[in-house]
């Protein structure tokens, strides 16, 4: 397993990153703004579990496809898109929820935020690419699995970006909270989150690779 002192410097450089405004940020933000505090915490678990899927398939190789095979990039990059759309779409079309923070939602709807925090975390090549790039360089050839390094540095990233965008998540509600008499705009949180869907999905596609 690394050291102490290369998973500090991996807790640190994780840090930086996840402080760093991106897509993840902005997506957990906008739901936290429009839907709740309970809704962002499950989008972030879904984008967690997808961060563990990449050091997976880093580990494996798997993601080393997308540097040899071109094709492979391409095809997750436009799925990615197309779905993001699609959650755009879907979005739009939803009945207002409303901005009262004491909504809850309903077990099939907590299913669906997780999966889609899951999904767009999936299939967003981009994010394979830097776990490939980023997380080889604090694994140890001799120190074990390295399956096992690549989740403990997944687990490592993952728990800093709880506490980071944790922090985004109650500003979000409580800002939700505050803006609880605000109707005359019913579905502006629907809009919100519609055009961050679709930023992210022009952001994938007019991207390059690096």
């Amino acid at each position: 397993m690394p050291d102490i002192s290369t998973i500090a410097l991996f807790a640190a450089a994780s840090l930086v990153l996840t402080a760093t405004p991106g897509p993840d940020m902005l997506l957990i933000a906008s739901r936290s703004l429009s839907q709740g505090r309970a809704v962002g915490f499950l989008t972030y678990a879904g984008i967690a579990l997808g961060t563990y899927c990449h050091a997976l398939a880093a580990a494996l190789g798997l993601s080393q496809l997308f540097l040899t095979v071109p094709v492979a990039y391409e095809i997750v990059r436009w799925a990615g898109c197309a779905y993001l759309l699609y959650l755009a779409w879907k979005t739009v079309r939803s009945h207002p929820s409303g901005a009262s923070p004491t909504s809850t939602l309903k077990r099939l709807s907590r299913r669906r935020v997780f999966g889609e925090g899951l999904m767009t975390n999936l299939l967003n090549p981009k994010m394979a690419l830097f776990v490939l790039a980023l997380f080889p360089q604090f694994v140890d050839p001799n120190g074990g699995s390295m399956v096992l390094q690549m989740l403990l540095l997944a687990t490592i990233l993952n728990g800093i970006g709880l506490l980071v965008n944790g922090t985004v998540i109650l500003v979000g509600g409580h800002l939700r909270a505050r803006l609880s008499g605000f109707r005359r705009f019913p579905k502006l949180p629907q809009y919100l989150l519609a055009g961050v869907f679709t930023g992210l999905a022009c952001r994938l596609a007019l991207g390059s690779r690096t």
